[in-house]
C-alpha cells in the first residue's frame, strides 16, 4: 500500500488572506476538485474551528456525501478539517512569500478511517483504501493547479 499521507505545494500570485477566503468559500471547491463536486456550510456555519460542512463526492465507483468538522480556521495561515470528525484529515497552509503565497494542501488517512474502511469493506478494504489514497494524491495536484488558475485569473 502507498503512503497514507501526502502534501503538495504551489506558488500562487495572491495573498494568503485572498487564498484563504477563496478556499473557505466552499462553493468554489466543486470547480477545482476532480472528486468533490459540491460543498456547503451546514446551517449558517462558516470558516471557524468547530464548524461543520458537507461535501458531495463522485468517482467512477461511488457517489457519497460526508460531513466535515473544521479543526483549524486561521485566516491567511491554515484551514483544516476532519472527514466525519475523525476519518481523514485535509487541510491547506498559506505561507506568505515576498510576492504571493506558497499554498500547501495536505491529506492524511487516519487510523479511525482505516478501521471504518475495514469494517465497511471487509476483504475488499485494502483495495478501497489504496484507491481512495491514489485518488487523493492525484486530486491534490489537480486541485492546486485549479486554485492557482482561479486566483490568478
Amino acid at each position: 500500500m502507498s503512503t497514507l499521507t501526502h502534501s503538495e505545494s504551489i506558488f500562487i500570485n495572491a495573498s494568503p488572506t485572498e487564498l484563504y477566503d477563496l478556499i473557505t468559500d466552499l462553493s468554489n471547491m466543486g470547480q477545482w476538485s476532480p472528486i468533490c463536486k459540491a460543498s456547503w456550510w451546514k446551517e449558517g456555519e462558516g470558516p471557524r474551528a468547530g464548524a461543520w460542512f458537507v461535501g458531495r463526492n463522485e468517482t467512477e465507483y461511488d457517489t457519497w456525501e460526508t460531513e466535515c468538522l473544521v479543526t483549524i480556521a486561521e485566516r491567511g495561515k491554515e484551514f483544516s478539517f476532519l472527514v466525519e470528525g475523525e476519518l481523514i484529515r485535509w487541510g491547506y497552509r498559506f505561507a506568505p512569500l515576498e510576492v504571493g503565497t506558497e499554498l500547501t494542501e495536505y491529506w492524511e488517512f487516519l487510523e479511525p478511517g482505516l478501521q471504518y474502511f475495514r469494517d465497511t469493506y471487509g476483504d475488499q478494504a485494502d483495495w478501497h483504501i489504496e484507491r481512495r489514497t491514489q485518488e487523493a494524491i492525484a486530486g491534490i495536484s489537480e486541485t492546486l493547479r485549479a486554485i492557482k488558475v482561479s486566483a490568478e485569473g
